[in-house]
């Protein structure tokens, strides 16, 4: 064997075996692991200790804190207001779900190599790249009772009394919802459409050879190869509505009457609105127990031990 060989042999067996005493060495992983749990604790889990903390305090947020032990969150738990707010947000977060549905027969027929799929794959995902303030005001434009372009077109199709879909506290919360739905499209399409193009193409194609139809393809074969990453959406649909705040804050406010508030506005109105920081703090880290409960109900529903691999 040529002596050069043997020399980078040795010298490669070398730094692989001390690598090893390295990544063996706690003091190393300890060192390695430190920046990322450090930015996690600061970033986190402080300031969730802190809003627990504030939650046992009468505070306006400026003077002397006053504690008064388990009120606030005894007080929350009798709060209709809130429970209102929590049925709100629910009530996304079960539309959020079901639109998954449409998201994921989308991404499906854009996988299909349709003509012109890269174009409405571009579209679909214009949502993502404006900023939620830009698309409430878009439909709040929209939504105008006396010149938005609904409304416009329903006085078209002959319609005398249009709704007014922010005004009106029976429907303003389902109006808000479809801007909502539209804004996140185009991340879960995107999300679906990676997912299927993972599938190899020859489990496709024997499926056709045996004479499957498209539909049966679509959902007896490509749907159970992707259940993982459905489940996946899932749990963000469901925690991501929950804490939803920005969209419905700039669009409404919460109003009229309390027909559009969600846990996070809520919460925000009592905290900054009201200078209420201490109750404000209570209504928060309810949400944040009420959203760890139902993501682990979500996880222990969805968890499948076969998963199918190909």
């Amino acid at each position: 064997m040529n002596p050069l060989r043997i020399l980078l042999f040795h010298s490669l067996n070398m730094g692989l075996s001390s690598m090893n005493k390295v990544m063996s060495n706690k003091w190393f992983i300890t060192l390695y692991v430190f920046p990322a749990l450090f930015l996690v604790s600061v970033l986190i889990f402080i300031p969730l200790i802190l809003t627990g903390y504030y939650g046992l305090m009468k505070w306006d947020g400026i003077g002397a804190m006053e504690f008064i032990g388990l009120e606030n969150y005894l007080r929350v738990i009798q709060d209709d207001k809130f429970w209102q707010s929590a049925t709100h947000s629910f009530l996304l977060a079960l539309f959020s779900t079901l639109s998954l549905a449409i998201y994921l027969a989308v991404s499906m027929i854009l996988a299909s190599k349709i003509k012109g799929a890269n174009l409405l794959r571009k579209i679909y995902l214009i949502p993502m790249l404006l900023s939620s303030v830009a698309i409430a005001q878009l439909w709040i434009k929209i939504y105008n009772p006396s010149n938005g372009m609904l409304n416009t077109i329903l006085g078209y199709l002959g319609v005398q009394n249009p709704p007014l879909w922010l005004a009106d506290t029976n429907i303003v919360l389902y109006s808000i919802f479809i801007p909502i739905l539209w804004q996140y499209a185009g991340f879960y399409i995107l999300i679906y459409y990676a997912a299927l193009k993972g599938i190899p193409e020859s489990i496709m194609e024997a499926a056709r050879i045996d004479g499957a139809s498209p539909i049966q393809i679509a959902y007896k074969i490509k749907l159970p190869l992707i259940m993982g990453i459905v489940k996946v959406t899932i749990v963000l649909a469901i925690v991501g509505s929950l804490k939803y705040f920005d969209l419905i804050y700039v669009m409404t406010g919460g109003g009229p009457n309390g027909a559009s508030e969600v846990m996070a506005s809520y919460m925000y109105k009592l905290a900054f609105g009201n200078y209420n920081f201490g109750y404000g703090s209570a209504v928060g880290f309810m949400l944040l127990l009420i959203t760890l409960i139902v993501t682990i109900i979500i996880r222990k529903l969805t968890a499948d031990k076969d998963e199918i691999q190909y």
